[in-house]
């Protein structure tokens, strides 16, 4: 571990009580995913973080760079903490804060960021009231705020990756950064960090891979038209994996943890999240059974982890409606078995039906009961409506279900409108008659059912225009995307 001190006179590495510090735990391009801990006199932090901020858009240089710069322009010590995991940083701030200041001057000014720090000096004399240890006031950091208010050519998170927007399917473009928090059997999770995306290393003998413990989340970031972000419903992702890791014997991340887990995600992949109308970024959150265990029994150790993709259409279908075919054979749940959390363990079972149907060129399966083979259940990966008047039903969730979260507000958003909805047992002859038949999920969002096939017999629905599908899909992806004022306080904006 290095500890490197600045000041506004001085430059040098040494380790001392001081008045805040910052631990790059969350490290990424700016010092927005900073924590920062006060000590002794520095009551409001807040007023810091604005000017490095400020300093580091401004300059169009990394976190460092404002440091270094809101360090010579002020009074005030900083020490930078950097752990083992973030060594890499340690050349260039030794090449910041090594030598004399007349030195970092030079640097400065040889820089594209002269004009903000000319700009910042005259403000000098807002700040010389303040004695030179006294942090700033809020008056003063509003005023640094909107003097310096960043501008999207100095945002290098605001700008695109290298991706064909309009060419995305339902497949993995690795992105930057994947968050990692760890725990053990007993024990709490604590604050994660991210990390650079990549493999991780796994025991031979760890649980998920020898007994299949472990669960899985699905939940997406849209991109405004205004350039911010909007994540659906995340909360109801963290109640769902807190279910699923007590029915699986394992610690679960808190509803808090799991959602600023995944807003520091979609903020660190900014970049690779899709413009208005291309797609989203679809983010992963995973909880395993990474510790080793050889008899069958919990594992020791549990790692919660997300990572995210940019994503289009999940069927290649695209919006065009599906073709299905129902699968009498094979099963994807039973009752008392784990089909109504999001265990990894229920998606291997439907890949053999899903190939097979595939082959004759079929969409995707839908699935009967386990027991008596008579009502339909669900399809390899999404939930199904079916609508017949002015009525729709789905199936209830009775253990062998998973309840979908875009199930569960396509149901709302539908009796919003007046519709009636049941959730029930739903015969497979019920098929025969139905107008429109629609799927849900957070991968395929609403695609609707042009035909599906059962005993060799082949039934049509109603898609398109005026098709009750296109209506809640239409509303349920314009709350989503800020198209549609969210009255039902599902969007979170966080950035």
């Amino acid at each position: 571990m290095m500890k490197l001190l600045m000041t506004g006179n001085l430059y040098r590495r040494e380790i001392r009580e001081n008045y805040c510090s910052f631990f790059l735990g969350k490290h990424h391009q700016n010092v927005r995913a900073f924590e920062v801990i006060c000590k002794k006199n520095w009551n409001d932090s807040s007023h810091l973080i604005t000017v490095i901020r400020v300093m580091t858009w401004k300059c169009g240089r990394e976190w460092w760079y404002g440091c270094a710069l809101t360090a010579l322009l002020y009074p005030l010590t900083i020490t930078i903490t950097i752990t083992s995991s973030h060594l890499f940083l340690e050349k260039q701030l030794s090449q910041c804060f090594e030598g004399e200041q007349e030195e970092q001057l030079s640097m400065i000014h040889r820089s594209n960021g002269l004009r903000s720090l000319i700009q910042f000096s005259r403000l000098g004399s807002s700040f010389s009231k303040l004695g030179p240890n006294s942090p700033f006031t809020s008056q003063a950091a509003s005023s640094l705020q909107q003097l310096f208010e960043p501008t999207t050519s100095y945002r290098s998170d605001d700008e695109y990756a290298n991706v064909n927007w309009d060419e995305l399917g339902f497949g993995l473009t690795p992105t930057d950064y994947m968050y990692v928090m760890k725990c053990s059997i007993n024990e709490k999770f604590s604050e994660g960090e991210l990390n650079r995306y990549g493999n991780i290393e796994l025991s031979p003998s760890s649980g998920v891979l020898n007994y299949g413990q472990g669960l899985f989340e699905g939940l997406k970031a849209y991109r405004r038209e205004d350039g911010r972000l909007l994540l659906f419903r995340p909360e109801q992702n963290a109640l769902r994996m807190k279910i699923g890791a007590e029915r699986m014997c394992m610690p679960s991340p808190s509803v808090e943890q799991f959602v600023d887990a995944v807003k520091q995600t979609a903020l660190a992949n900014k970049r690779w999240i899709p413009p208005p109308g291309k797609g989203s970024l679809y983010m992963r959150p995973l909880l395993i059974g990474n510790g080793p265990v050889l008899g069958l029994a919990p594992a020791p150790d549990y790692t919660f982890l997300i990572y995210a993709s940019p994503v289009g259409n999940y069927f290649k279908e695209g919006l065009a409606p599906l073709n299905l075919v129902v699968e009498d054979k094979f099963h994807r749940a039973a009752p008392g078995g784990t089909g109504g959390v999001k265990t990894i363990t229920n998606y291997a079972p439907v890949l053999k039906a899903q190939a097979q149907a595939k082959s004759k060129g079929f969409s995707d399966v839908l699935f009967l009961d386990s027991v008596n083979k008579k009502n339909i259940e669900e399809l390899s990966s999404c939930n199904i409506f079916i609508v017949k008047g002015n009525a729709i039903s789905t199936p209830d969730t009775n253990g062998t279900i998973l309840a979908g979260i875009t199930r569960k507000s396509i149901i709302d958003i539908a009796r919003g409108y007046g519709y009636q909805v049941e959730e029930r047992p739903i015969p497979v002859e019920d098929l025969i008659d139905a107008d429109e038949v629609f799927c849900t999920g957070t991968a395929v969002v609403v695609a609707p059912v042009g035909n599906i096939t059962y005993l060799g017999k082949r039934v049509e629905y109603k898609t398109g225009a005026g098709a009750i599908s296109r209506k809640l899909q239409s509303t349920l992806t314009g709350i989503q995307t800020g198209l549609i004022e969210d009255k039902m306080g599902w969007t979170v904006v966080i950035g």
